[in-house]
């Protein structure tokens, strides 16, 4: 089942949301009000957890809350990998959750946190177990990243690239399980936390790995998963039968789902890390998955969706027609 709906990931960072275009998050802002407020009307009781910051920076809370950004929020989530990327120890993870709580009284999950082993796999089971044991009464939720590691023939998610140096190559050695499918030691390790700490994996479109990943996470006792619907995908042929599938497939868990990557044809630029042109297209999409996948709220009688003549933008949204037949019309305009 989904326990919790989130609104985008990393959203200051340049990997995920584009600075250039939106400096002041003011435009980020306004999707979050936006899809906060559609997930509602949908889903009155559903969590709305904000896209985890990485870095964790309670100033840049404070500026998107200045726009409005929080007041559609539930929950604030935070992402860490002190030994790989961030500029503060490792045992400083009880001090930067307690810099966010200074700045609000909003729940605090950390939503990603995990340590490669890039270096050593033996660092990594250090890593796990040392973070378990600082997070340990400091947040409600704990999702290690990840499962699996991340096939080097896909390239990471980061506007930066080689440009990192060796930390790039980091990217590919997060996950428990080796790309050839062995475990590492550290799985293990996380074995003896899976009831107290649930896993972060992002499916790819279409991603071959999913049996297998639902597999090893009944073996491992894993109550908990963390992966994301992503918007641009939704406009691949038959978005709609792999998120069906994906979704199924996780459904004896506690799934907190991720919404998030603009589709480049609705972006003020051609990236899914840009701003939408029309931020309302954003939050549309988050009900239509929270209505297709934690239930729904009662709802109007629907009305059948036109499609628009040519020339014209697609139908813009409107709360009594059906999501399914409005939003798969957009997508035949598109």
């Amino acid at each position: 089942m989904i326990e919790a709906a989130m609104i985008w990931n990393e959203p200051n960072n340049k990997s995920h949301w584009d600075p250039q275009i939106d400096p002041d998050w003011s435009l980020f802002a306004e999707h979050v009000q936006r899809a906060g407020r559609a997930i509602r009307s949908v889903n009155p009781a559903l969590p709305r957890v904000l896209g985890g910051m990485s870095p964790i920076d309670p100033a840049w809370l404070k500026r998107i809350e200045s726009h409005g950004a929080l007041d559609e929020i539930d929950v604030v989530a935070v992402h860490g990998f002190p030994l790989d990327w961030n500029l503060w120890p490792l045992a400083a993870w009880p001090d930067k959750i307690a810099e966010i709580r200074a700045v609000t009284d909003k729940p605090v999950w950390v939503t990603e946190v995990g340590v490669s082993s890039f270096g050593a796999e033996e660092v990594q089971v250090f890593g796990l177990e040392r973070t378990v044991e600082l997070l340990r009464g400091h947040t409600d939720r704990v999702f290690w990243y990840s499962l699996f590691d991340l096939p080097t023939s896909w390239g990471a998610e980061t506007r930066h690239r080689e440009a990192e140096g060796s930390s790039y190559y980091r990217h590919f050695y997060l996950g428990l399980i080796r790309e050839d499918g062995t475990p590492k030691p550290a799985l293990d390790v996380y074995a003896a936390h899976a009831e107290e700490v649930g896993l972060m994996q992002w499916f790819h479109f279409e991603d071959p790995r999913l049996d297998e990943a639902v597999a090893w996470m009944k073996r491992l006792g894993t109550r908990r998963i963390r992966t994301g619907l992503s918007w641009a995908d939704s406009f691949r042929p038959d978005a709609l039968g792999w998120f069906d599938r994906q979704m199924e497939a996780l459904a004896e868990f506690e799934v907190t789902v991720t919404f998030c990557f603009t589709p480049q044809h609705l972006g003020l630029a051609p990236h899914h890390t840009s701003p939408a042109r029309e931020p309302q297209a954003f939050a549309d999409f988050c009900a239509w998955m929270v209505d297709r996948y934690a239930g729904s709220a009662a709802l109007p009688a629907p009305e059948a969706a036109a499609l628009p003549e040519a020339g014209q933008s697609p139908p813009s949204p409107v709360a009594n027609l059906d999501r399914d037949e409005r939003l798969a019309s957009e997508r035949r305009f598109a």
